[in-house]
């Protein structure tokens, strides 16, 4: 069905040409499902968006051949590459909200394919579309069909996605990181999704991840791709479980697993049960507006959290998980008083707490750079002169493993894992004695998460600084943190040690979460 020979792009938008795919190799039999793997700037998406025939014409050349069913998406006419694009060649990307236009409804949206490849009347590309959505296990969808993007959950919004790059019954979907935004339960509903549609259609899929654990549980193949190359190739139990090249080796040995802690950290979780109360939560409750203000109509409010209460210690690391929606980060916002309605008491005992966001690039300012940026809360505090601003730059940059040449560049000459150290080093510049770190690695390849919860836990130890870790991951939050929170719909549902959450847990809901983590 799809042949791709020697592919290699190389952009021309710079001075100097850059080649960001070598000689890549495909080949792809209707039904299969092929995982293309590796870090962030691999070229996997550049390789993908080649086979899509969505890469620019202009600025870049590409070399090779990619022929599907016959036809040349290199070099065929721009009429019949769109022929096949959305009706034989379907793509699912990451962000659905970013995918989606958010002045349409969701129906007008999924029968946008079948109004530009099918002589179909209005009636009927309403029921297809009706259609599409029960296929992705949409209740109501004549509800949603009237819904816009804003009004749908993220998990709801990428079976949209989904639904609408499904609707025309194309022969390979291409699924770039469709999941790594999705919570535990939601990311094993789409690949169990996923694979249904395989074996219901029989629709080819090429799967982009940067999540070794799903490609395993949905892969037949796997290509393992690394600055340009593919490195490595072959079934995914040869690739996973007997990996030949050593960045492979180091993809694997990079995945999070729920062992056993014993030795070093038990005895360190015993020390920091002697130490004093750093942060204090007692019965909060958290309220967002209903339509237009608060208070002018009534008492018009939506309650996320619900009567919570915690404590953190010094130098503890404590995590909360659960479930998108559950009010996971309108908990780490309320505790630094971002938001508006709250009730109940918020003790702090240390001074200027600080927040690292997950999506480093929207965390700094576009037009400043590094250098300026983590200057900015020593200016406004207005202590410390020019030179010795300089210095403690230079020194937290050093302290999450950059030097000083970063303090010239701009967010968009970093990549993503540094982009998240800088965030990191801002949010040491006032040194804090607590950080919030709202899901920090979720958006890394695995390798550079790594990298990440190493230099976190590193400064904990060394700097004795207390977090509250926010992740949907459980493998990443069991590897980082002290004790666990389990939070579901704005309530802690269970609490306690790591080995009392992950080994003995009490609720259902928490067994539910370690039973789709351990599946995938």
């Amino acid at each position: 069905m799809l042949d791709v020979i020697d592919l290699n792009i190389e952009f021309h938008d710079h001075i100097t040409p850059e080649t960001v795919v070598y000689d890549f190799d495909l080949h792809m039999e209707e039904g299969e499902i092929v995982g293309l793997v590796g870090e962030s700037g691999s070229g996997k998406t550049m390789s993908a968006l080649s086979v899509a025939g969505l890469l620019s014409r202009k600025n870049m050349k590409k070399r090779g051949t990619i022929v599907f069913n016959g036809v040349d998406i290199l070099n065929c006419k721009r009429s019949e590459l769109r022929k096949l694009q959305g009706n034989d060649i379907a793509m699912v990307f990451q962000e659905p909200m970013t995918s989606l236009d958010p002045l349409k409804k969701i129906g007008y949206q999924i029968e946008e394919s079948l109004v530009i490849h099918m002589d179909l009347d209005k009636e009927e590309r309403r029921k297809r579309v009706i259609e599409a959505l029960k296929d992705v296990e949409l209740d109501n969808a004549e509800f949603i069909m009237e819904q816009y993007p804003h009004e749908l959950s993220g998990g709801m919004r990428q079976r949209v996605m989904i639904a609408a790059a499904l609707i025309c019954e194309p022969k390979l979907l291409i699924c770039d990181e469709p999941t790594t935004a999705l919570d535990v339960t939601i990311q094993a509903q789409i690949i169990d999704l996923l694979k249904k549609v395989n074996k219901d259609h029989g629709t080819a899929i090429l799967f982009i991840s940067h999540d070794l654990a799903l490609v395993k549980s949905l892969c037949s193949r796997v290509l393992v791709m690394y600055k340009g190359n593919i490195v490595e190739a072959g079934s995914s139990n040869e690739v996973f479980y007997n990996p030949g090249n050593d960045y492979t080796k180091a993809l694997v040995s990079a995945i999070p697993k729920l062992e056993k802690k014993t030795g070093e950290k038990e005895e360190d979780n015993k020390d920091k049960k002697d130490k004093n109360i750093l942060l204090k939560v007692d019965s909060l409750n958290a309220f967002y507006p209903v339509g237009d203000s608060l208070f002018k109509r009534g008492d018009r409010r939506k309650q996320i959290l619900h009567d919570i209460s915690f404590e953190v210690m010094e130098g503890e690391i404590l995590g909360l998980v659960g479930e998108s929606g559950c009010g996971k980060s309108t908990l780490g916002k309320s505790i630094l008083s971002m938001v508006k309605y709250t009730q109940g008491n918020i003790t702090h005992y240390s001074e200027k707490p600080q927040m690292i966001f997950q999506d480093p690039y929207s965390s700094l300012n576009p037009a400043r750079k590094t250098g300026w940026i983590l200057e900015e809360p020593l200016r406004i505090e207005g202590k410390l002169s020019d030179s010795e601003r300089n210095i403690k730059v230079v020194e937290m940059l050093k302290k999450v493993g950059l030097d000083e040449n970063f303090t010239e560049r701009y967010p968009r000459e970093l990549s993503g894992g540094q982009r998240q150290r800088v965030c990191i080093a801002l949010s040491l510049m006032m040194d804090p004695k607590l950080i919030i770190a709202d899901e920090p690695v979720s958006a890394l390849d695995v390798t550079i998460q790594a990298q990440i919860m190493d230099l976190m836990l590193k400064l904990n130890r060394e700097m004795g600084i207390s977090m509250i870790f926010i992740s949907h991951d459980l493998r990443v939050v069991y590897k980082m943190c002290d004790r666990v929170m389990v939070m579901k719909e704005g309530r802690i549902v269970e609490s306690g040690t790591n080995e009392e959450v992950y080994f003995s847990p009490k609720h259902e809901y928490t067994k539910m979460l370690l039973n789709a983590a351990e599946k995938y």
